[in-house]
């Protein structure tokens, strides 16, 4: 089989021996041009944070690539200026945040789009705040559906209200997705670190992690297939749910079943491997918080024995041999031995778990992992023209997520890669200064979902961390 190395070498793809670089018309003259401002206008703005602007003013002072500069001033603040919805209800701060060009809020995507503006709450109260409604926001959501993926503002109805799932008015949809749980606990835990700030976990927080722990116990389906059943009328295979909505068999070793991806795909096999790695590293923040913050240790308990139970049959369950790899994390498995390999762009996957904190960087299992992902063994890496990356069946063959070049960024610690990704993503934007959803390898201007905005506030995630530890990077 042909390596992703000797692929590049073969291909003439060549930048740092990792990426495609553009051709050299797309590069004429890059850099003399002028690079205007695409945010919102100022009083159009949804939110406007000092320190979220005196951030962006420090990084344009002295980062000197204009493109990069440019790119990173539309994206970083794209969350605030378009996005969220913040109020003041019965005296709490109420956040609601829809995932850009869908006018609904997605429990990941939400948690996922305000996460980088964690570290400058403790100097903008109003910034701490809106997070704050994020929380709170979403503890409302989960306690209406713990199944459900994303919400309205309001019991409005949804164009998805004919699926077969028990839907509410407040539903904008009801994919059940592991992960939909894990991302709000990971959000409270990160502001109350960061903050020190205990307000938000108060009873309804506690009822709502409450919920989360009966939903993943029974979807580890212990005692029969569970409550939650899922199919919709599509000519889209991964839009609906086999045998009568409840998906494809599994053997209850532990493990918690996921429905559906980070992608809102419909899994294989149910057992959604990266999404219980995420499980395991949530519940212990959920009962560190209900041991140090509530004083509940009955119910911290557990939490952590579900954590260690999942953890202990991801050791058995999850750990694959691999004719080309050796032992990798398989993508997807069911308890019977089948297992699935691949990964997804979409976040977690098996290329993220060091950002998530499921493992470090360095751990010798996840670089094997990682070497498979990045490698043609996975069906979903492609490389083209102008770039190489992961994409995934939401959106189909030979569309590359940037957030998979992000995140492999994120997770790397290889100077040369970082640059390299970077450097990607410059050059397939198609001059729009945003971060799309997916775009062609071999053309990017052929891209979907130009308003995106959790793929915007991640690449400002990027910039900033190499801005804080590699700042020659951005101005190689």
């Amino acid at each position: 089989m042909t390596s992703r190395r000797d692929f590049l070498k073969t291909s003439g793809l060549v930048l740092a021996g990792l990426t495609a670089g553009a051709n050299a018309g797309f590069m004429k003259d890059k850099y003399a041009e002028v690079f205007t401002t695409n945010r919102p206008p100022l009083k159009e703005r949804k939110f406007v944070s000092k320190s979220i602007e005196n951030i962006i003013d420090e990084v344009k002072t002295n980062v000197k690539n204009n493109e990069l500069i440019w790119m990173f001033e539309n994206c970083f603040p794209n969350t605030l200026d378009t996005t969220v919805n913040f109020k003041i209800i019965d005296g709490k701060p109420d956040t609601f945040v829809i995932t850009g060009d869908i006018n609904a809020m997605w429990l990941r995507d939400s948690s996922a789009q305000v996460w980088p503006y964690l570290p400058f709450c403790n100097k903008d109260d109003e910034l701490k705040k809106l997070i704050a409604g994020v929380i709170n926001r979403q503890v409302k959501c989960i306690l209406i559906d713990p199944y459900a993926n994303s919400f309205n503002e309001g019991p409005t109805g949804s164009e998805w209200k004919t699926d077969f799932t028990e839907m509410k008015p407040e539903l904008h949809e009801r994919k059940w997705e592991v992960d939909s749980l894990c991302y709000p606990i990971r959000l409270a835990y990160g502001y109350w670190k960061e903050t020190g700030d205990t307000f938000c976990f108060d009873s309804n927080w506690q009822n709502a992690v409450k919920k989360i722990y009966i939903t993943f116990t029974e979807q580890q389906r212990k005692k029969g297939k569970g409550s939650y059943h899922f199919q919709r009328l599509t000519k889209t295979q991964t839009d609906t749910v086999a045998n009568n909505g409840f998906g494809n068999p599994v053997n209850p070793v532990g493990l918690i079943c996921s429905i559906f991806r980070p992608s809102d795909d419909a899994t294989i096999f149910p057992f959604l491997i990266p999404s219980n790695l995420f499980a395991v590293v949530t519940l212990k923040q959920a009962a560190e918080i209900f041991t140090k913050v509530i004083g509940d240790k009955e119910f911290a308990l557990k939490l952590t024995n579900l954590a260690e139970e999942v953890y202990k049959a991801l050791q058995v369950f999850a750990i694959k041999e691999h004719k080309q790899f050796g032992k990798v994390y398989a993508y997807e498995v069911d308890g019977y031995g089948n297992q699935l390999f691949m990964d997804d762009a979409n976040v977690p996957s098996l290329l993220a778990l060091p950002y998530l904190n499921c493992c470090k960087p360095d751990d010798a299992l996840y670089l094997n992992t990682r070497k498979f992902v990045l490698s043609f063994s996975n069906p979903y890496f492609f490389s083209g023209k102008y770039a190489e990356g992961i994409g995934g069946p939401h959106v189909g063959m030979d569309m590359i997520w940037p957030m998979s070049i992000i995140i492999r960024a994120l997770t790397s610690e290889d100077t040369a890669e970082i640059k390299a990704c970077i450097y990607t993503l410059m050059h397939t934007h198609d001059k729009t200064g945003f971060i799309h959803e997916s775009f062609n390898k071999n053309n990017p201007s052929e891209f979907s979902r130009s308003w995106f905005a959790w793929a915007n506030t991640l690449f400002g995630e990027l910039i900033l961390k190499v801005y804080h530890t590699k700042p020659y990077l951005l101005n190689s």
